[in-house]
């Protein structure tokens, strides 16, 4: 696979010259990049953290919105992270695979064999519920997550939920319970049960939502969840300074001050920065941010940040498809010379097609060992490799045989009959294959968001740990624009192309 790590060359050389911020600063040695995960408090949370650390003096990378547990911390234990915001529950269970939540000293006694510490807590507990509509549970007289025995309802679980391990397998097997699960974002889950499409989801304790869509907590009378104590997740080698600057939040937010803080940005829909700033001159941590002790207003629409996000989107669309026809038109036109090669070559490159996309991404971050660009952008190229390798080689291989005896006829070399029969002829399916590919790649691109890649997926990504239409919106316009204004151009290329030969 050395040809993978020429095109990660490529791609690190050549992103920088589209003036991103994955690339900014990338070498000053005051630069730390702070991550977060997919949902409002971590979110916050995260905010709270780069801005402190810019009023130290850092210049902070922020990576926010990643897709999940496993790959904030693979990207925190790689260098693609300096920190994020974690759990000492999701740390001791689900990481380190103990059987209880460990205290803080033993925690970073196995955390320091990945080179990694969890700083102080900061002071709330904010740990899994289970939660069902308040008229629901007063007509069927439930109290306890126990009470759910025997009903096979319908439960609106998120993903992660579902798979950790101090999630849903031991719930269901500590209470015995035979609920229906439907995998879902954990935002949309509150309106499945406000549509009635489910019954029951998982929520966070200190999930502003829990109120704002009227549910009722079951308790859980067995202790099953362990305690989840936020805190600050950093690599070892963080400066000393940074880490300072850091524990001035080690046991300043309650639960109430979080579902404070989740309130205003789930539901009041202030921007995670606005929320960050306000919690942080309030209780006088920052005193550079003019005016955040005024309660911000709901964020409008940032039309320059949009602008710089469809530019990262369109590098994020174009470069893994140009870099694909590099490879897939040459090697689609040499199978058409090696016939018998072309099934296993086609089939093999029509697998990749098959890996769900945010696997792609994962294989691609364990490949890179670090997130963002490079990951997704080599995941996006291997996507665009079948379209356009089958179009170049169907194309070639149906240009009409008494054509190219012509062409022997009138003395020309089987080069000059490629460059000047065969290509012009197929032209016109090639570049149907390639618009094929671009058209798929303006979708796909939106996942990147996940793994910190940018592009329009970051509003969605944001809108869906929101639930806010508004802010998917943001994004998903634009992509759908997008989509339409390339396939129109490309469909138009193609049509010229067609008429011309």
């Amino acid at each position: 696979m050395n040809w993978l790590k020429v095109l990660a060359s490529t791609l690190i050389l050549s992103f920088p010259l589209f003036g991103t911020h994955q690339a900014e600063t990338s070498t000053s040695e005051t630069t730390l990049t702070v991550g977060s995960k997919r949902f409002t408090e971590s979110y916050i949370l995260a905010e709270m953290m780069a801005q402190l650390l810019e009023a130290e003096g850092f210049r902070v990378q922020r990576r926010l919105g990643l897709g999940g547990t496993m790959i904030a911390f693979e990207a925190l234990r790689s260098g693609g992270l300096d920190l994020y915001p974690e759990y000492t529950g999701t740390l001791s269970i689900n990481i380190l695979r103990a059987e209880s939540d460990l205290p803080l000293e033993e925690l970073n006694q196995r955390l320091s064999d990945y080179e990694l510490e969890l700083l102080e807590p900061f002071g709330f507990n904010n740990t899994y519920a289970i939660a069902v509509p308040r008229k629901l549970a007063e007509q069927e007289e439930l109290e306890t997550i126990a009470d759910l025995q025997g009903l096979r309802w319908t439960a609106a679980f998120s993903h992660e939920f579902v798979e950790r391990q101090d999630g849903w397998p031991g719930l269901r097997d500590l209470y015995e319970l035979d609920l229906n699960i439907r995998p879902t974002e954990q935002a949309l889950g509150y309106q499945a049960l406000e549509s009635g499409a489910a019954q029951v989801m998982d929520a966070y304790s200190t999930d502003a939502s829990l109120k704002q869509f009227d549910l009722t907590v079951l308790k859980d009378n067995e202790s099953y969840f362990p305690k989840y104590l936020a805190g600050a997740l950093v690599r070892k080698d963080l400066p000393a300074r940074a880490k300072q600057a850091l524990s001035q939040l080690s046991g300043r937010i309650d639960e109430n001050q979080m579902r404070e803080l989740n309130t205003m940005a789930a539901i009041e829909g202030l921007n995670f920065a606005q929320t960050a700033a306000y919690f942080l001159a309030k209780h006088d941590l920052v005193t550079s941010l003019d005016g955040a002790l005024e309660r911000p207003q709901r964020s409008q629409v940032n039309y320059q940040e949009l602008l710089r996000l469809t530019g990262q989107h369109l590098v994020l669309t174009f470069f893994p498809v140009f870099l694909a026809c590099l490879f897939a038109i040459p090697l689609g036109i040499a199978l058409t010379r090696k016939p018998r090669l072309a099934p296993p070559v086609i089939t093999l490159t029509g697998l990749l097609q098959t890996i769900p996309s945010l696997a792609l991404l994962v294989l691609m971050i364990w490949y890179y060992d670090r997130i963002g660009v490079v990951p997704a952008m080599t995941a996006l190229f291997l996507y665009s490799l079948l379209p356009i390798l089958r179009n170049t080689y169907a194309g070639i291989k149906n240009v009409d045989p008494n054509l190219i005896e012509s062409a022997k006829g009138i003395g020309l070399y089987n080069r000059e009959i490629l460059w000047h029969v065969e290509i012009p002829l197929a032209m016109p399916i090639i570049v149907s294959g390639i618009r094929t590919a671009t058209v798929i790649n303006v979708g796909m691109a939106t996942i990147a968001a996940f793994i910190g890649a940018g592009g329009l997926g970051e509003p969605i990504v944001t809108g869906l740990a929101l639930n806010d239409t508004r802010i998917i919106l943001q994004g998903a316009i634009p992509a759908a624009l997008l989509a339409i204004v390339l396939e129109f151009v490309l469909e138009r290329v193609e049509r010229w192309l067609s008429h011309r030969t």
